[in-house]
């Protein structure tokens, strides 16, 4: 599986057209301006190999059916997920409309199906997918500021069942992402935090006692 994610993430790697990137969030720390190549994004901001081998060990484990993104970026996060369960119906959420379009035109190439991409800053797009869902699994990797972040985990904590399992990317980004992850470890329906410094994973299950672990991959 992480050969075809590989075989994906190529196509971008391959691809040095230009877009204009409207960054609603934190920013970039390498990106100097908007106008950025493709590839660029994909090498420098995109899913790493390592990143993308654990998601898909994490959703082949899990199996959620229904997946929520917040951050689609080119899609390559999306990509691991689909890969991982083809039977996952995704709904991914992206600010900038270039980088949309982008990670649209990869998964229709490379026949991805249900999977819905919603364009627009989150404020307005997370109230309209998350309404009357429940998600198996929310992907955080959206603007990476304490407040956007908290605003994320309150906004979608109705969505949860006693099985959901949440990962929050860059958890050590800035203090920002360290004081929200400390934040949402002590929140009263958290039960289960991993830490493995680049992503926090939260469950959720009543029926385990609050524990925190911190591992190393």
């Amino acid at each position: 599986m992480i050969n075809l994610f590989s075989k994906t993430k190529q196509q971008l790697l391959d691809n040095k057209s230009f877009i204009k990137v409207t960054d609603f969030g934190a920013g970039s720390k390498v990106f100097k301006n908007n106008n950025r190549q493709i590839f660029k994004i994909a090498k420098i901001a995109g899913v790493s190999n390592k990143k993308a081998k654990l998601l898909i060990r994490l959703i082949q484990y899990f199996k959620p059916k229904n997946v929520l993104e917040i951050g689609t970026s080119l899609g390559l996060g999306t990509t691991a997920i689909k890969i991982a369960n083809k039977e996952s119906n995704i709904i991914t959420l992206e600010g900038c409309p270039e980088t949309s379009n982008v990670a649209n035109q990869l998964f229709t190439k490379n026949n991805y199906k249900n999977i819905q991409v919603i364009t627009g800053d989150f404020k307005d797009t997370i109230p309209k997918a998350i309404k009357n869902q429940q998600f198996d699994c929310i992907y955080f990797d959206g603007n990476h500021t304490r407040k956007d972040t908290l605003h994320y985990f309150n906004t979608c904590i109705d969505t949860i069942n006693n099985n959901s399992v949440w990962i929050f990317d860059d958890i050590y980004w800035n203090d920002d992402m360290k004081e929200a992850w400390t934040e949402i470890k002590n929140h009263k329906k958290v039960k289960v935090t991993v830490d493995i410094f680049y992503w926090g994973i939260v469950f959720f299950r009543k029926e385990q006692e609050k524990e925190h672990f911190k591992i190393r991959v």
